[in-house]
């Protein structure tokens, strides 16, 4: 089976509908949890493009078809109990989910991360991108190792536990001048 091209969009307030249904489906709000309300989610679009760019949402499309979705924030600052002793401006933090539970284990999910990960080291600012999958979620971990990350350690998150992993930019982790 040929893999399709994957590419990104913002996420529009009129995906909300479909990436709530998203956020319902068994094989997704398993990891992604608590599951909001389709009000809670809007709030909290509304939220992200009303006030400081602090997550930057985006559907995940392969051959133009929306496949999942995948987001990116500063590390730095995020907030919230997250991450309070990153120093590094050039952090980014990933999470993402695919769409369709009968896509997971083909290697979609490993070509929207890379696609994802070389977008962001698209920007020269960014110096390593990081994830934290549920210690538990096997399938996540994988994907992500297949994505060049590599595990740092366990750790415990205002999500409850999770396994901190890393992927530097190439070259050392300094950015391209």
């Amino acid at each position: 089976m040929r893999m399709p091209a994957v590419s990104f969009r913002s996420m529009e307030q009129a995906d909300l509908p479909m990436v709530h249904e998203w956020l319902t489906r068994p094989h997704v709000a398993e990891w992604w949890r608590p599951t909001p309300t389709l009000e809670e989610l809007i709030a909290e679009y509304q939220e992200w493009m009303v006030g400081p760019v602090d997550v930057l949402p985006y559907i995940a499309l392969a051959d133009a078809m929306p496949i999942g979705y995948i987001q990116s924030y500063v590390v730095m600052g995020a907030g919230d109990g997250w991450w309070p002793d990153e120093r590094d401006p050039g952090a980014r933090g990933i999470d993402q989910y695919l769409a369709d539970g009968t896509r997971l284990g083909q290697g979609l999910g490993t070509a929207m991360v890379r696609a994802f990960v070389e977008r962001l080291f698209a920007d020269p600012a960014v110096t390593r991108i990081q994830t934290d999958p549920d210690p538990a979620n096997g399938r996540a971990i994988r994907c992500y190792e297949k994505a060049g990350f590599h595990a740092v350690r366990e750790m415990d998150t205002p999500d409850g536990r999770a396994l901190l992993m890393v992927r530097d930019r190439p070259g050392g982790g300094l950015p391209v001048a």
